[in-house]
């Protein structure tokens, strides 16, 4: 690790890759305008936000904290649109993507290694099948018993019963389908599948349109790293944490990473990897989860908490994967530990919404640890020196569970 890691910083470019989310990138600069004030109040340090100067979408933020005046420059990867074109399609397309997923889960062994490394991830994996299912099964209900009361009284008014009784009950399935459909913001059902089934369609590979949606922000960051700044700081948020090491180790494969540049940091927030990792077309991402725990050029911190229970928490997601090399310096694992860095009347308010929950990372901590996303994104201190000392968790999980360990040659 050079020196450039370890030295203070007035200057930083923050790179954001946000995880399977069909919503405007906007919605990150609200949330971070918003919670960098609440973290403010807390901690007593100032931080501002003002509009992005010639980026495709980002924020500035000035800042001043722990005694240094920092400036940082946000920049979100958009993939968004990738995102709503794979939630195109209705109800049946669902279905499909429902029994296709299931399918690649079961019959490459990945769902079973996966509930032997973590259950909570995987529980919430389920959870849209089983809420699939079950509208379905209300909907079929439903239409039965319509369609029931219909060809009795086709019946009474001399008609076969069947002429009324198959068409309503389409009709009364396919309507309690889409009313489902349309109010699926109440319980996520449709987005969590789609979402799912983003992973399993090429078997953990990516498509094409976001390897060049990756190489064109690897772009971005590489000419950061000639810029007269003093850290680097790369940011995945759930499954915007595999889609940042693969950008990593193809900067750093490609020599981009200049010497005595830069620092550069990593930070994996609440990584869902193993989804990803385990199934068998995932061989570049293995074998850039090998190189990149190896490499001198960055530091990588990965923080997740036990509490989010659609996070892989404490498991390293290289070794875990059954990569990690000899030579394995990277991640450094740590818990962000929501029960005692959320005031116990914050976490009862919290603890049953898994999906806020899943973005606490991102948001301010009423009873700040170690972590804390502003003053690592805002603050005066590189990744490398605010945990220079920080020892690993010791509950991290490192056991190789993968069932497929091929990698890309």
């Amino acid at each position: 690790m050079d020196g450039s890691s370890m030295r203070r910083v007035r200057r930083r470019r923050v790179f954001y890759i946000p995880g399977f989310d069909p919503i405007h990138p906007r919605r990150y600069r609200e949330l971070y305008r918003t919670e960098g004030a609440a973290q403010a109040d807390l901690s007593g340090f100032d931080l501002s936000l003002s509009p992005a100067r010639g980026r495709r979408f980002g924020w500035d933020v000035a800042a001043r904290i722990e005694g240094g005046e920092v400036q940082t420059e946000f920049e979100v990867l958009v993939w968004s649109d990738i995102v709503r074109e794979q939630m195109q399609g209705g109800v049946l397309a669902t279905y499909g993507q429902l029994l296709r997923t299931a399918w690649t889960y079961m019959s490459s062994g990945a769902l079973m290694r996966l509930m032997r490394l973590r259950k909570g991830p995987v529980i919430a994996a389920l959870y849209p099948v089983v809420m699939l299912l079950m509208q379905l099964g209300l909907a079929l209900a439903l239409g039965t018993l319509a369609g029931g009361l219909a060809a009795t009284l086709a019946h009474w008014v001399g008609l076969p019963s069947w002429v009324a009784y198959w068409p309503v009950l389409a009709g009364v399935t396919c309507a309690v389908l889409l009313w489902c459909k349309r109010h699926d913001r109440r319980v996520f059902a449709y987005y969590l599948m789609h979402d799912y089934a983003f992973a399993a369609r090429w078997g953990g590979a990516n498509p094409a349109a976001l390897e060049a949606r990756l190489a064109l922000f690897e772009n971005h960051i590489a000419a950061a790293l000639c810029e007269d700044v003093d850290e680097v700081l790369v940011v995945g948020h759930s499954s915007g944490a595999h889609l940042a090491i693969s950008v990593l180790s193809d900067l750093i494969r490609a020599g981009r990473k200049p010497a005595g540049g830069p620092a550069l940091g990593f930070m994996s927030l609440g990584q869902v990897v193993p989804m990803m990792s385990f199934l068998p077309e995932a061989r570049r991402l293995r074998a850039d989860l090998a190189y990149l725990s190896a490499r001198e050029e960055l530091t990588w911190l990965d923080v997740t908490a036990p509490g989010d229970g659609c996070a892989f928490a404490l498991c390293d997601p290289v070794a875990v994967s059954g990569v990690a090399p000899e030579d394995q310096r990277w991640p450094l694992v740590m818990s962000a530990a929501f029960t005692r860095t959320l005031s116990p009347e914050r976490w009862r308010a919290l603890r049953w919404r898994f999906f806020r929950l899943h973005f606490q990372y991102l948001c301010a901590f009423d009873r700040p640890g170690d972590y804390d996303y502003f003053r690592v994104t805002a603050g005066p201190l590189t990744l490398a020196a605010r945990f220079a000392d920080r020892a690993p968790s010791r509950q991290a999980i490192r056991r190789p569970l993968s069932p497929h360990v091929a990698v890309t040659a």
